[in-house]
């Protein structure tokens, strides 16, 4: 059997009620939290894996990886 590496983009948030918040873009609804990043990272991860066991399951096939982008949009605005 082969492995092949899977390498997803993640945002994290910081959330407002403490923690953070992290979504995988790649997979619609893929969110999860953790108290700390370590713990948010450690979280998106398994969330990420029933998603792709999710997809396997069904026959679907798993998202491409170099389809998401992280980027910044800069506002300008008077004070």
């Amino acid at each position: 059997m082969t492995q092949k590496f899977l390498n997803y983009k993640v945002i994290l948030e910081k959330d407002s009620s403490g923690g953070y918040i992290a979504i995988c873009p790649s997979f619609q609804g893929c969110y999860s939290q953790g108290d700390t990043i370590e713990e948010a990272l450690d979280n998106i991860k398994e969330a990420i894996e029933l998603c792709i066991e999710d997809l396997e399951s069904q026959g679907e096939p798993l998202p491409e990886s170099y389809h998401s982008f992280v980027s910044s949009v800069v506002i300008l605005r008077e004070s």
